[in-house]
């Protein structure tokens, strides 16, 4: 039986690792032959060689930082796989808890916002570019956050990941004359190898414990996947094991 992607050609962005990587095997082991990004060139390409094992993975080095990077990025992907039919942007530099509205600095906030949004919107931009030219019913997802609606005393990774949900509406409504679908996922508390979580925040969590990739995963491939979300477009799912359903700590300025 073939996998629900079978015969796609997709991008993961912050795929060394974390949400990223789990969402990049997930959507292999379906089918898709998938180019891992990220700057993280070690965990990368440690990365792609675990996943070409299973199916055809590789890796390419990118800052998202450089303005130019995106545009980059996309057209090496469509060079190494011959066409581009799946996005996926879950980079994102690392949130540090001190980086509050006092605390965070002009250069974190820029490259928080230079990673997240704005590399988001040229990803978004040239993939559709390229998918419009083919002819391609292309899926775009994008990774936000809870706190793109709750605020958290994180200006800067809110502020980025707002920015990300109406990027995401807008590309939609933008796109979807051409066939092309443009949804995001909004993680909870997830347990990844640069995220270090108070243990008291699963009694916050509905369901009784932090979420992993893996639980993000099988999300990711349903609104990628044409058999289940073809008429899904401009939308935002929750995957937080019910966390936004508590009242649940925010640090201090």
């Amino acid at each position: 039986m073939s996998g629900l992607l079978e015969g796609e050609t997709a991008l993961v962005t912050g795929a060394a690792g974390g949400i990223g990587l789990g969402i990049a095997t997930a959507i292999l082991r379906e089918g898709a032959k998938v180019v891992l990004a990220d700057n993280n060139v070690a965990g990368g390409e440690a990365a792609a060689r675990a996943l070409a094992a299973e199916g055809e993975a590789s890796f390419i080095a990118a800052d998202l930082r450089q303005r130019e990077a995106a545009d980059r990025l996309v057209d090496a992907a469509v060079a190494r796989l011959g066409r581009l039919t799946l996005l996926v942007h879950s980079a994102s530099p690392p949130r540090r808890e001190a980086d509050t509205i006092m605390g965070v600095d002009d250069e974190t906030w820029d490259a928080m916002l230079a990673v997240n949004l704005t590399a988001g919107f040229r990803l978004l931009r040239r993939a559709g570019r390229h998918m419009i030219e083919r002819a391609i019913p292309g899926r775009m997802l994008l990774i936000t956050s809870l706190h793109a609606e709750r605020p958290r005393n994180l200006p800067h990774y809110s502020a980025a990941k707002a920015g990300m949900t109406m990027l995401v509406k807008e590309c939609a409504r933008g796109f979807g004359a051409h066939g092309i679908r443009v949804n995001a996922l909004a993680p909870g508390a997830i347990l990844t190898g640069g995220v270090k979580l108070d243990p008291a925040i699963k009694d916050e969590i509905a369901l009784g414990r932090a979420g992993t990739p893996e639980d993000i995963a099988p999300m990711a491939v349903v609104l990628l996947a044409e058999r289940f979300s073809r008429y899904v477009t401009g939308a935002t799912f929750v995957v937080d094991g019910g966390l936004d359903l508590c009242d649940w700590f925010e640090p201090r300025l």
